[in-house]
């Protein structure tokens, strides 16, 4: 149940934490956060994904630590057994980073869902929303980080030669490919050796929801053969869209736990000085 719909979470609204993670590519000139203050679902939170990311690297959306998700979750008066929704108003699908963020934090993962079509959807059957900003209330969250669900690059590197798992990359053929220039400067075309493409938005409907299942399955099939292991690895740019193509695999594989290589391209792709 990693998806809800946009009727469930009007239903539910009362007992559920919102969460507006709304993150745009800084080509399209966007504010997530200004967006948010004119307008967002009644009680969603702010979570700004590039503040709450690790700040003393020069990698963008990488984890923090432990101690810092802690208070970061704790000032947005969250506790470990809140049921959360995670909506965005972005063309990357932003909220399933966040989603996965609180899944490797140790959030049970059945208590973490994204809204289905996000804003967008919810605003298109003229559902509420409202500027008024909630009063939260502090809490002391702990987490528990799952390090198995993060790859680094001295893994991924080994993993060419011991192919322990499968790398899946989300960004579009032609950037998989090398064909056009990175959008991110100090970065080579191209991808990691043995890695495979499903572009993110191949997963996506025009209305911003989910394919279903069965399109999701002959998706990855198309790719990966017959066989639905659990040893894969979502990559991209810079570990946001991974986490898209993380959450459609756990919609046809109730078995598997989001995996991300955290540095994506944004590390594997720096041109050597």
């Amino acid at each position: 149940m990693s998806l809800v719909s946009t009727n469930w979470v009007e239903k539910n609204i009362n007992s559920i934490k919102i969460i507006d993670c709304s993150w745009h590519m800084p080509n399209v000139k966007r504010d997530g956060y200004k967006e948010y203050l004119e307008e967002h679902i009644e009680n969603a939170i702010f979570f700004d994904l590039d503040k709450n990311s690790d700040q003393v690297t020069d990698l963008p959306h990488m984890l923090t630590s432990s101690n810092e998700w802690e208070k970061i979750v704790s000032k947005m008066g969250i506790v470990k057994d809140d049921k959360i929704v995670i909506y965005d108003n972005s063309d990357v699908l932003s909220s399933c980073r966040c989603w996965y963020n609180f899944i490797y934090f140790g959030h049970n993962d059945k208590l973490v869902h994204v809204l289905n079509g996000g804003l967008k959807k919810w605003k298109s059957e003229n559902k509420p929303t409202t500027n008024i900003i909630s009063k939260v209330n502090t809490t002391k969250y702990t987490a528990a980080e799952r390090k198995n669900l993060v790859k680094n690059k001295t893994q991924i590197n080994e993993n060419i030669n011991n192919d322990n798992f499968k790398v899946i990359d989300a960004r579009s053929k032609e950037r998989f490919e090398g064909k056009v220039r990175e959008p991110r400067k100090g970065l080579r075309s191209g991808s990691i050796p043995k890695s495979m493409c499903i572009p993110f938005g191949n997963l996506i409907n025009d209305d911003k929801t989910f394919k279903n299942k069965n399109e999701i399955l002959n998706i990855f099939k198309n790719t990966l053969g017959e066989e639905i292991t659990t040893n894969i690895v979502f990559s991209c740019g810079s570990g946001v869209t991974a986490s898209v193509l993380a959450l459609a695999y756990s919609l046809i594989n109730n078995k598997y736990m989001p995996t991300i290589y955290d540095g994506s391209w944004a590390e594997y792709g720096k041109i050597k000085i």
